[in-house]
């Protein structure tokens, strides 16, 4: 491990700040939101709009990354995301801002596609545990430092998104200042979704579903604690603990996924999950329409953040569950197409995710977020249920599950040592 953070600091220092901004600006954004009064379909459609640049975002720049290399368009969309945020800081309009987020979106895509594509590069088949393993640490502490800098200063000043600006400027220098070449960028193609349908009808349709909920946690998390009247500290908390959760419970929940029917799990946490969305509602407040958790500290206030940091345990891992149980029915060298194709099934989920979810928060009010939430939930364990009794399990020995970070593209599930990768070449450098 030590040997490889040496040969590739450059990358993960690189990587690293990016995360640190990226984890604070979407939440920023949103607590912002709520401060300047935009209505919730505005912020609904503003946070949608993230998840549009990065869709197309992924079937444009890997063309790109083979056309100009990959130092230039990190750089390129580096700067462009810096110059987003500063849009943002400059004017406050939802159609503005809506636009901004779609550029962010398009920009991070890209560079996550030139990280993981790197990162590919380093690897061999003895190494590509561990990096994948470092890949998911860097963005796990990235993204929890972000939510934490929220305390920075001020959301309704602009220190906040210069703070951004500047991290994402930093993250260009030591990545251009490498004395690696950069690798050759191999094309990732994915199994369309008719066919991963008939494969795992389970897989897709909890795929999409997950693709709901996820882009609502990250987006509108934010926005819901903000309109219950959290302080600065308690939004940065809620944000950390679903983000720290959502990690630690990858681990025992794939190894019992590893150990039993892979669809009980999968069951199981989605049922949990909408049961701690109602138990999450229930601390905040007897009626829809009239949530407020009072500032001052108190037992209800404490048991919310048990609820939502053990709803975020159950909840997170399902994106990898999916991957791993579709893995189950298809052999070892398909596994890094079919999680392609599963990425945009996830992908067209988490663009309606948000602007879905600020309706039901128009209708219901805040907690219309943890409604919307089990509602998807319970759609992912309902048709479980249905698909248990049209097919046997049939273990695979070839399909393990293995923790993801949430934003990992195609490029960076081929560091799954157990994606079957072919990579010889690398072996023999």
């Amino acid at each position: 491990m030590g040997k490889l953070f040496k040969n590739s600091w450059a990358l993960f220092v690189g990587y690293g700040t990016l995360m640190i901004a990226h984890g604070l600006q979407g939440n920023l954004l949103g607590v912002r939101s709520v401060i300047e009064e935009f209505n919730f379909l505005a912020t609904g459609a503003m946070m949608s709009g993230y998840f549009v640049g990065y869709f197309m975002g992924a079937i444009i720049i890997p063309d790109l990354v083979r056309k100009v290399g990959h130092i230039r368009v990190f750089a390129a969309f580096a700067s462009m995301a810096s110059l987003a945020i500063l849009v943002h800081a400059i004017f406050v309009d939802p159609i503005v801002w809506i636009f901004g987020r779609f550029l962010t979106g398009f920009s991070i895509i890209g560079i996550f596609i030139v990280v993981e594509s790197w990162l590919n590069d380093r690897a061999n088949n003895r190494t590509r545990g561990q990096v994948l393993s470092a890949y998911m640490f860097v963005s796990l502490m990235g993204l929890a430092i972000g939510t934490l800098l929220l305390n920075f200063s001020s959301p309704e000043k602009y220190e906040p998104f210069i703070l951004i600006s500047l991290l994402l400027s930093m993250a260009l220098i030591p990545i251009l200042l490498t004395k690696r070449k950069p690798p050759k960028f191999k094309k990732i193609t994915g199994i369309k979704v008719k066919e991963l349908y008939k494969i795992s009808p389970l897989g897709t349709v909890s795929m999409f579903c997950t693709g709901f909920i996820h882009s609502t946690i990250f987006t509108l998390g934010a926005v819901y604690a903000a309109t219950m009247n959290f302080t600065i500290f308690e939004i940065s908390l809620f944000l950390f603990l679903i983000t720290v959760s959502g990690a630690i419970f990858q681990w025992p929940i794939g190894y019992f996924s590893d150990h039993t029917d892979r669809r009980i799990i999968i069951i199981g946490c989605t049922f949990v999950g909408a049961f701690f969305c109602f138990l999450s509602i229930t601390a905040s407040g007897t009626s829809l329409q009239n949530m407020y958790l009072a500032t001052s500290v108190g037992m209800d206030k404490i048991m919310f953040f048990v609820f939502v940091t053990l709803y975020a345990g159950f909840a997170l891992p399902i994106f990898t569950l999916n991957l791993a149980y579709v893995n189950d029915f298809i052999p070892k060298e398909k596994f890094v197409a079919a999680g392609g194709g599963m990425q945009i099934i996830f992908g067209l989920g988490a663009m309606g995710g948000p602007i879905l979810c600020s309706i039901f928060m128009n209708i219901y009010g805040s907690n219309g977020f943890f409604v919307f939430l089990s509602i998807f939930h319970l759609i992912i364990g309902l048709f479980g249920m249905y698909r248990i009794t049209k097919r046997d399990y049939e273990d695979n020995p070839e399909s393990t599950f293995t923790p993801l970070p949430r934003n990992i593209t195609p490029l960076g599930i081929e560091l799954d040592p157990t994606a079957g990768a072919d990579l010889s070449t690398n072996d023999k450098k």
